[in-house]
């Protein structure tokens, strides 16, 4: 049996188990949780392996920045398409037209102290500037230590460059270094991953048996419209990207991810699923590794067009709840702001609902007690919008995979047209 039907097995088993035993399934919650910490455990030195070792490799380093620039744009016009179709389908749909008022007042009392912790993180948000000084690391050793993984990027990025820049004799022994170091993480991700459907079944079970199905029946038309925006974007956008942009049946495509996806959901987490990304990508997808180890990473940081896309509907969804009406320069702020917003974004679990409170805090602050309604199914909401970031990630690595291999193929003819 293949190990994705094992998952999808361990994510069904989950969702049927956990209301059935209720909240006392949580105490099978450390076994999914083990298994994220593992994942996590090796992104750092095979992030590190995988940059340094690919940008040594590249020696042109005007191909890094090519490289870079397809990779932002990407990532920001697929970020802000997302935020406009979610807030195009919230005023179609207008899920937040038929919230009772007693169902407002039990759901904002039921998730108040949670939302007060989240709205502080928020505040914490840096500004422009400090997050691109963020992005140069004060201590490259505590970066790691604590998983920054935009910190991580930059430096080895500048640490590849500085390797390209000395003596071959001096270079080629570490990039093999590198290199034999980015085969054993990959070897271990192998190990790990054999403990995914046990893992996903006890992370399923333990969302499920801690808030039932009661909550979604509460707030079931919101969950619906975001979970089917999510769904069409997935599938049109991306499938349009990698076939037209990519080169790659879109059959192939998502074959491929939906083992990233399963673990994207059931993790909550971009950073959990990278490692089994970046090994899809470079064996299943046709996408070179130093290509793979740089929009990949930086995908899981800063490419957030499931959560972009939940960004717009909710900030639609709660204006409705509250009747306020949204003008089109309200809109187009929603838009400007979930996009950069979503720039330097952790990839961990609830990190898209802290955006979303600085995207209501521009938008509308009359509207920021609204969050505590939405609160109860940001979890469910979460592992969906995840799965979404993590293949807009992989479409992207297969859309600047293929428009190097067209502009290496271009060149390569160019001597003999002449």
């Amino acid at each position: 049996m293949k190990i994705y039907t094992k998952i999808a097995i361990g994510l069904l088993a989950g969702a049927i188990v956990g209301p059935l035993v209720g909240p006392k399934i949580a105490v099978i919650e450390p076994i999914g949780q083990a298994f994220i910490k593992l994942i996590v455990m090796l992104i750092v030195p095979l992030i590190m392996a995988s940059i340094i070792a690919g940008t040594a490799s590249l020696g042109d380093i005007r191909k890094l920045g090519r490289i870079g620039a397809k990779t932002l744009i990407f990532y920001a016009v697929a970020t802000a398409l997302a935020v406009y179709f979610g807030i195009f389908l919230a005023n179609v749909a207008k899920p937040g037209t038929g919230l009772s008022p007693e169902a407002k007042v039990q759901l904002s009392k039921q998730h108040q102290s949670e939302l007060l912790s989240k709205m502080k993180r928020a505040e914490r948000k840096p500004s422009l500037s400090e997050f691109l000084l963020s992005l140069i690391p004060d201590n490259p050793i505590k970066s790691m230590a604590e998983t920054e993984l935009l910190p991580i990027i930059f430096f080895s990025i500048f640490f590849g460059i500085g390797l390209a820049r000395i003596k071959e004799k001096y270079r080629r022994p570490v990039v093999q270094l590198l290199e034999g170091i980015n085969e054993v993480m990959i070897s271990l991700i192998d190990i790990v991953i054999k403990l995914a459907p046990y893992a996903v079944f006890a992370l399923m079970a333990s969302v499920a048996g801690k808030f039932g199905f009661s909550i979604l029946i509460a707030l079931g038309k919101y969950v619906v419209v975001t979970i089917i925006g999510m769904l069409i974007f997935m599938v049109v956008v991306y499938s349009l990207v990698v076939r037209f942009l990519g080169g790659t049946k879109p059959s192939l495509f998502f074959r491929v991810v939906r083992e990233v996806q399963m673990i994207a959901f059931s993790t909550s987490s971009s950073n959990a699923a990278l490692p089994v990304n970046i090994k899809k990508a470079t064996e299943e997808l046709s996408v070179p590794q130093d290509i793979a180890a740089f929009v990949l990473p930086l995908g899981a940081t800063m490419n957030m067009n499931g959560t972009a896309l939940y960004q717009g509907v909710s900030v639609v969804f709660i204006a409705q709840v509250f009747g306020v009406h949204l003008s089109f320069a309200d809109q187009l702020m929603i838009v400007l702001t979930a996009t950069l917003a979503a720039v330097g974004t952790a990839g961990m679990p609830s990190s898209g609902f802290i955006t979303l409170v600085i995207v209501l805090r521009m938008v509308n602050p009359d509207l920021m007690s609204g969050l505590a309604i939405i609160l109860g199914v940001e979890r469910i909401l979460d592992m969906c919008r995840t799965a979404v970031n993590v293949t807009g990630d992989a479409a992207c690595a297969v859309y600047v995979a293929e428009s190097e291999r067209k502009r290496a193929a271009r060149k390569k003819e160019a001597p003999s047209e002449a």
